[in-house]
C-alpha cells in the first residue's frame, strides 16, 4: 500500500507540479461525495484562468509602461488634455476624480500629470498635503472621501451559509442511493403494512441520513469559519504613514487617496501612488507586468503600482488609487479562487480512501449477490421464485440497502477531511500561541522537520538594541545609556561628527507623536544609534535641516553597510560621505582615525591591531559591533556615482548589547531531545555569532562554528545555499527563519519557511509559510510540537477508521455469506458511519499536543504514514473484534437463553452495541499508538470526552428508545453489563498490543 501511496499520491508540501496535481485526482475513484472530498484541494480550472487574466493584464500593463517611456521625450510638444471635474467631486470639494486618478498611474501617463500640476498639483485637487498627509478631523469630509474614491480592500467570496454545506453534504451519492431506498421501502411497507408500523424501516434510515447530514455540515461549516479567520489575519499588514501630520503605523485597509505612505526595502507597495521624495529607489514590478527588470522610480518617472515590491531604496509616495480600482485588487480576485495547493498528507489519505474504496465496493457486490442468492435458492427450494410478495420485495430492499451502507462504511470518505480538521484546529491554536499559518501544508511539514536553520537578531535575541560600550577617538567606554559622561570623555570635534553621522546616516527617524513625546523610529539597531546620537547632546530635526542630503545607499545584506553623501552647513558646497556597517568591512575601508585629541592621524598597523582587539573583545562578550566613518569628499561628488568604498576617516566603533530572549536555550535542548538540529546563520562577526550561539546552547563544545561561505558573516545567498544543500544533498526536512527581504530565496527553497511578524518585510512574508509574530524562538518550537501533534493525530484517526472499516466490513460479508443474513443494519451501520467519521475526527484529529511528542525522533522525509506498529494495532484489535461478534453470532442465543420470535433481533441488538462499545474504548485507545496509559492528559482535551459522552449517550437512547426505527430491542441490565465489559476488554488486549516489537 505504501509504494502504490509514494508512486501515486505524492505531491510535495510546495511547489507541487500542476501534473503531480492532476495525476492524484485522476486515480480518485470510487468518491462519495466529490463536492466535500474535493472542498480543499486547489481548483486547478479557476487557476489556468487566473493565469491566463494575468497575462493579458501584464501585457496590458507593459505596453502601458512601454508608450509612457517613449512618450518621454514628445511631451513638451503636446497640447494638454481636456478634463471636465464631475459635479459630485467638485460639491465634495476635490477638483479630480478616482478615474482620472486611476488612469493617470496605471497608464504611466506623464502628460496628464504635468496637465495637472504634477504630484503636487494632484496633492492640492485632492486636498492633500505632500508634508502633513490627509487630514481626517472632519468625519463627513472623510466619509465622502471613502465614496468618491474607495477603500483599499479587496473584493472577496462570500461566506457559504450553513444551508449550503447541508446542500453538498446531500450530495453524497451513497447516501442518494440509502434515500431512495427509504423512498421506496417507505411506499411498498405503507401498502402492505400500513401506517405508520409499514413506515419504520424507512422513517428510521430517513432520519439517520438527516443525522449524519446535519452532523457533517455542522463540522464542515465550522471549519470554513476558521479559515475565513486566520485568512483575515493573514491580510493584516501595516504601513508608516503621515496623516494629520503625524507619522504613524496603519493598517493598509485603511489607506485614502491623499495619504503619504513610508516605503522601505522588503515594503510592498499598498496602493497605486506618486514618488514624493526619497533615494535609490528600485522597484520589481514582476508581480504585475511579468517584467523581471527592476525598475528605478525618482521624479521623472514617479508611478508606483500597487503589489510591487520596493528591492532598494526609500521613499515616500502618496496614494493616488486604492482597492478594487488598481489593476492588483482586480487580479487578486481571481488568483485566490484557485485556493492554496493540497498538502501531502491529505492527497495520501485520498490515496488510502480510494484503495480501501474499491475494496469496499467489491465486497458490497458480492455481500449483495450472496443475500440475493440465498434469497433465490430458498424461494427456489419452497418453489415460490415466480411469487413474490411485498415483504420479499422489501427484504430484497433491505439486501440493497445493506450493500450500500457497507460501501458508506467502507469508503473512508472521512480520512482526507480528517486532515484537513484537523489542520484547521492546529492552524486556530497556534493563532493563539503567536504562529500564523499562511499555507496549510506547512502545519504537518513542520512535525517532519529534522533541522531549523535560525537568524540570531530578533529570533534568538530579544531585538531591544542599546549600545552599552564603544571605543570613541581610540578610548573605550562603558556607555549604558549614559551619553552625558560620554561626551565628556571625548573631543568637541568628534561629538559633532558623531551626532552628524548618525542622524544623517540612518534608515531611522525621530518624531514627535500625537502626545508630544519623542519617538524613535526604525529598526532595533537604528533605534539604539539614535539613542545614542540623542544621549550625546544632538537634535534630530536640527540636525537634518542644515545638511543637504545628496545621496542615500541604504544597508543591503550583502554590502554589510549603509552611506550617505551630504552638503555640510558651512558653505561653499562642501561634501561629505558618512559610512556604518559592519565593523571589519568599514575598519578595512578606513586610512585615517580620530585621535583622542579629535586630530585626524594615518591608520598605522599597531592602531589597526588595537581596533581589531576591540572589535573582538565586544564580540566575545555577544555585543553587535559597528564602525562609523566618514570621508570629505574634496573632488566633487556626482548622484549618479556610487560612494567611494575606500578612503574613510574612522571616528569610532559602537557594541550594540542584544540580549538572548528568556527560554531559547531550554527550547534549544528540547529540540535537541526531538532530533531536530539547530544551527543558527547570521550576518554577525564570527566570534559575536558564537558567543550568542554559546549562550543558547546552539553550539557545544564538539560542535563547528563556520565562517565566509555559511553560517557566521553570512550573505543571503550562502543561506540559500545551506537550505539546498541539507535538503538534497543530506536528505533533510529544513525549516529557515527569516525576517529580511534578502532571505526571501532561502524561505522560499526551504521545506517550512517561518518569517518574523514584528521585524519581517512584506516580501519575507509573502516566501514563508508560517509567520512567527512574536519573533520568538521558543514560538518556532511550538509550531514544531504542533506539526507533530497533527502528524500524530492523524495517524491515531486512520488506525481508529480502519479498523471500523475492517470489522464492519468482514463482519457483514461473512455473515451474508455464511447465514444469509446482516446482523447489522442500514439504520446501525450508518450510525456507526458517524461515529467512526465524523465524531471520530472531531475526538481524535484534535487533540492537543503534549510535551512527550519532542521526546521521539522526527519522521523526517521518507517516513511511512501508516506505520508497523498502527498495522499490528489495527489487525489485533480487529481480530478481537470480529472473534467476539462471530463468537455472539454463532453461541449468543444459547449463552444468554435467547428464544422465542424476538430472539435474532435481541441477538442482533447485543451484536451492535458490543460493537459500538468496543469502538468506544478503542478510540480510547487510540489515543497512544505505543504507549500503555491511554488516560494521561484525556481531561485536558475537552472535545474528547464530549465526544464520547455523546457517543454513549445516544447509543443509550438508540438501543432503548428508537427500536422501531434502528431495528434494536431494549437490552436487559446483564446484556447492557456485558456488552461494556466486552468494549473495555479491547484496552487491556490494545495494551497487550503495544507490548509486541515490530
Amino acid at each position: 500500500m505504501e509504494s502504490y501511496l509514494n508512486q501515486n499520491f505524492d505531491v510535495k508540501a510546495k511547489h507541487s507540479s500542476e501534473e503531480a496535481l492532476e495525476k492524484w485526482r485522476n486515480l480518485c475513484g470510487v468518491v462519495k461525495n466529490p463536492k466535500r472530498r474535493f472542498r480543499f484541494t486547489a481548483n486547478l480550472s479557476k487557476r489556468y484562468e487566473a493565469a491566463a487574466m494575468r497575462r493579458t493584464n501584464q501585457e496590458k500593463l507593459r505596453i502601458a509602461v512601454l508608450v509612457s517611456k517613449a512618450a518621454f521625450q514628445f511631451i513638451s510638444g503636446v497640447a494638454p488634455s481636456e478634463y471636465t471635474v464631475p459635479e459630485e467631486v467638485k460639491a465634495a470639494g476635490f477638483d479630480i476624480c478616482a478615474d482620472e486618478l486611476g488612469s493617470i498611474v496605471e497608464s504611466h501617463d506623464v502628460k496628464k500629470l504635468k496637465f495637472h500640476g504634477g504630484v503636487d498639483g494632484l496633492a492640492c485637487k485632492l486636498k492633500a498635503s505632500p508634508t502633513e498627509g490627509l487630514s481626517t478631523t472632519d468625519a463627513s469630509h472623510l466619509s465622502q472621501r471613502q465614496d468618491l474614491f474607495g477603500i483599499n480592500k479587496f473584493a472577496e467570496s462570500e461566506l457559504k451559509s450553513f444551508w449550503l454545506f447541508v446542500w453538498e453534504a446531500l450530495q453524497d451519492m451513497t447516501l442518494m442511493i440509502l434515500g431512495v431506498c427509504a423512498f421506496v421501502s417507505l411506499i411498498v411497507g405503507i401498502a402492505t403494512e400500513g401506517w405508520p408500523k409499514g413506515s419504520h424501516d424507512g422513517l428510521g434510515i430517513v432520519a439517520s441520513i438527516l443525522l449524519v447530514v446535519f452532523v457533517t455540515a455542522t463540522s464542515d461549516y465550522r471549519q470554513s469559519l476558521q479559515f475565513r479567520d486566520l485568512d483575515k489575519e493573514k491580510k493584516k499588514i501595516t504601513v508608516q504613514v503621515t496623516r494629520n501630520g503625524f507619522r504613524q503605523k496603519m493598517s493598509i485597509y485603511e489607506l485614502l487617496p491623499g495619504d503619504v505612505v513610508h516605503l522601505g526595502i522588503g515594503d510592498q507597495v499598498p496602493a497605486d501612488g506618486l514618488f514624493l521624495s526619497g533615494f535609490s529607489v528600485v522597484i520589481d514590478e514582476s508581480s504585475l507586468t511579468g517584467e523581471s527588470e527592476p525598475v528605478m522610480v525618482n521624479a521623472e518617472n514617479p508611478f508606483l503600482l500597487s503589489g510591487t515590491k520596493v528591492q532598494d531604496g526609500s521613499c515616500k509616495m502618496m496614494v493616488t488609487t486604492v482597492g478594487m480600482r488598481t489593476q492588483w485588487g482586480k487580479l487578486m480576485a481571481t488568483l485566490t479562487e484557485g485556493g492554496d495547493d493540497e498538502t501531502p498528507l491529505q492527497v495520501k489519505l485520498n490515496g488510502v480512501a480510494t484503495i480501501i474504496g474499491k475494496i469496499g465496493l467489491f465486497f458490497a457486490v458480492v455481500t449483495f449477490a450472496v443475500l440475493v442468492q440465498g434469497m433465490f435458492m430458498r424461494k427456489l427450494s419452497m418453489k415460490t421464485h415466480w411469487i413474490w410478495s411485498g415483504d420479499e420485495a422489501l427484504e430484497l430492499l433491505e439486501y440493497f440497502a445493506i450493500a450500500v451502507t457497507i460501501v458508506v462504511v467502507a469508503v473512508p470518505e472521512g480520512l482526507p477531511l480528517a486532515v484537513t480538521l484537523s489542520l484547521a484546529f492546529a492552524m486556530k491554536k497556534m493563532m493563539n500561541d503567536k504562529a500564523l499559518v499562511r499555507h496549510l501544508a506547512a502545519c504537518e511539514t513542520m512535525g517532519s522537520a529534522t533541522t531549523i536553520c535560525s537568524d540570531k537578531t530578533g529570533t534568538l535575541t530579544t531585538n531591544h538594541m542599546t549600545v552599552v560600550k564603544s571605543c570613541i577617538c581610540m578610548s573605550v567606554q562603558d556607555v549604558a545609556n549614559n551619553g552625558g559622561s560620554l561626551r565628556s570623555e571625548i573631543p568637541e570635534s568628534a561629538v559633532k561628527l558623531l551626532v552628524q553621522s548618525i542622524f544623517n546616516n540612518t534608515g531611522g527617524e525621530v518624531v514627535v507623536n500625537k502626545l508630544g513625546k519623542t519617538e524613535i523610529l526604525g529598526s532595533p539597531t537604528e533605534t539604539a544609534i539614535l539613542e545614542l546620537g540623542l544621549s550625546l547632546g544632538g537634535k534630530f530635526q536640527e540636525e537634518r535641516k542644515s545638511c543637504k542630503v545628496v545621496k542615500v545607499e541604504p544597508f543591503n545584506s550583502t554590502k554589510k553597510r549603509m552611506g550617505v553623501v551630504i552638503e555640510l552647513p558651512e558653505g561653499g558646497g562642501r561634501l561629505r560621505a558618512h559610512t556604518k556597517g559592519a565593523s571589519e568591512i568599514v575598519l578595512a575601508a578606513c586610512d585615517k582615525v580620530v585621535n583622542s585629541s579629535g586630530e585626524v592621524v594615518p591608520l598605522d598597523e599597531e592602531s589597526v591591531n588595537y581596533l581589531n582587539v576591540k572589535i573582538n573583545e565586544f564580540a566575545n562578550e555577544a555585543l553587535r559591533t559597528l564602525c562609523l566613518a566618514y570621508m570629505d569628499l574634496e573632488n566633487g561628488f556626482s548622484p549618479d556615482e556610487a560612494i567611494p568604498a575606500s578612503g574613510f576617516t574612522c571616528v569610532g566603533i559602537v557594541g550594540i548589547k542584544d540580549p538572548v530572549r528568556p527560554g531559547v536555550k531550554e527550547s534549544v535542548e528540547l529540540c535537541r531531545r526531538a532530533g531536530i538540529t539547530v544551527r543558527m546563520v547570521t550576518g554577525d562577526n564570527i566570534n559575536t555569532a558564537k558567543a550568542i550561539a554559546r549562550e543558547c546552547g546552539i553550539l557545544t563544545d564538539d560542535g563547528i562554528a563556520i565562517e565566509g561561505p555559511v553560517m557566521a558573516r553570512s550573505s543571503p545567498m550562502d543561506k540559500h545555499t545551506l537550505v539546498k544543500q541539507l535538503r538534497t544533498t543530506f536528505d533533510e526536512v529544513v525549516a529557515v527563519t527569516g525576517d529580511g527581504t534578502n532571505d526571501a530565496p532561502a524561505l522560499h527553497e526551504a521545506d517550512i519557511g517561518l518569517a518574523m511578524g514584528i521585524a519581517g518585510t512584506e516580501v519575507a512574508k509573502e516566501s514563508a509559510d508560517v509567520i512567527i509574530l512574536d519573533d520568538n524562538f521558543s514560538t518556532i518550537v511550538t509550531v514544531a510540537k504542533w506539526g507533530r501533534s497533527v502528524y500524530i493525530n492523524i495517524q491515531k484517526f486512520v488506525q481508529f477508521q480502519l479498523t471500523v472499516n475492517v470489522v464492519a466490513l468482514i463482519v457483514n460479508f461473512s455473515s451474508a455469506c455464511l447465514t444469509g443474513d446482516a446482523p447489522l443494519t442500514a439504520v446501525q451501520l450508518l450510525w456507526v458511519n458517524m461515529i467512526m467519521d465524523t465524531l471520530g475526527a472531531l475526538a481524535l484529529a484534535t487533540e492537543p499536543p503534549n510535551n512527550e511528542l519532542m521526546k521521539r525522533l522526527p519522521v523526517g522525509r521518507r517516513g511511512n504514514f501508516i506505520t508497523n506498529a498502527m498495522w499490528r494495532n489495527i489487525l489485533g484489535q480487529s481480530v478481537y473484534q470480529f472473534i467476539v461478534i462471530w463468537f455472539l453470532q454463532a453461541k449468543g442465543k444459547s449463552v444468554f437463553g435467547l428464544d422465542g420470535p424476538d430472539s435474532t433481533l435481541m441477538l442482533n441488538t447485543l451484536i451492535f452495541n458490543c460493537f459500538v462499545f468496543c469502538q468506544v474504548f478503542n478510540e480510547i485507545s487510540s489515543r497512544e499508538m505505543e504507549e500503555i496509559d491511554v488516560f494521561k492528559g484525556i481531561l485536558d482535551n475537552y472535545v474528547f470526552v464530549v465526544v464520547i459522552g455523546a457517543t454513549v449517550f445516544f447509543q443509550i437512547i438508540i438501543i432503548e428508545f428508537l427500536g422501531t426505527f434502528a431495528s434494536t430491542t431494549p437490552l436487559t441490565l446483564v446484556q447492557w453489563i456485558f456488552s461494556i465489559f466486552i468494549g473495555f476488554l479491547g484496552m487491556p488486549i490494545a495494551a497487550g498490543l503495544k507490548t509486541i516489537p515490530v
